[in-house]
């Protein structure tokens, strides 16, 4: 898309954001690494958040596992997490409600996560929001993930929008630190976490339904606001 000077956009993380499915990653890994004898607890899980899946991977097992085992268990993972998902699942709440708001005041918007295009497209179309967004990265359009910038920055340029016209909605430190990386606004959404592990961000809330649009415009006009 042709860069707009004045255009903003907002890119929001998926898993953690748009969508509370970390039950069924957690379940789907746990039956994963099951395969291999390995039982992930809950606050390994929780370390992995933001990374990809070969990342997660190679962290729990070791830079020593072979490409044909990792390639395995991640096909593995993903089988089991889509058979999960297709179970049915809910958007987050606020999220319709700050979709339309940010529609109506002409932002661009995208989604820049980590996971594979499959489960993005799968997520976006059961909850009906597919057609919304102008730009989707994922795990494939990019070479390095997050804490690297990469997706964000893709998202920006096939939004057309300068970088320091975004911001990034996101929940993980590895996610805020991507977006720091690429010169953008960037705003933590805790969920289950303590605050303090997103204190990178400019803002902090609880849930999407603490933000609106008038309190985005302000933070992209200068303000910060770590409450």
């Amino acid at each position: 898309m042709r860069r707009d000077a004045d255009a903003r956009a907002v890119i929001f993380d998926m898993d953690g954001v748009m969508v509370q499915t970390a039950p069924q990653h957690f379940a789907a890994w746990r039956r994963a690494l099951a395969t291999v004898g390995y039982e992930l607890t809950e606050d390994e899980f929780r370390a992995t958040f933001g990374m990809r899946n070969q990342e997660i991977i190679r962290h729990l097992l070791g830079e020593s596992i072979g490409e044909a085992r990792v390639a395995e268990l991640a096909r593995l993972k993903e089988e089991h997490y889509r058979a999960l998902v297709g179970k049915g699942i809910e958007p987050a709440p606020g999220l319709l409600p700050l979709l339309r708001q940010l529609r109506e005041r002409g932002f661009r918007l995208a989604v820049g996560t980590s996971a594979p295009r499959e489960n993005v497209e799968l997520i976006l179309n059961a909850l009906g929001i597919g057609g919304q967004f102008d730009a989707v990265v994922a795990e494939e359009d990019v070479e390095r993930g997050k804490p690297h910038p990469d997706a964000f920055l893709l998202a920006a340029e096939r939004c057309g929008v300068d970088s320091k016209r975004c911001v990034v909605i996101e929940d993980a430190p590895s996610g805020l630190a991507a977006a720091r990386a690429a010169g953008m606004k960037c705003i933590g959404v805790a969920g289950p976490r303590k605050r303090e592990e997103l204190r990178q961000a400019d803002l902090v809330v609880d849930n999407l339904m603490e933000l609106d649009v008038t309190t985005i415009e302000r933070l992209l006009e200068g303000g910060s606001d770590h409450r």
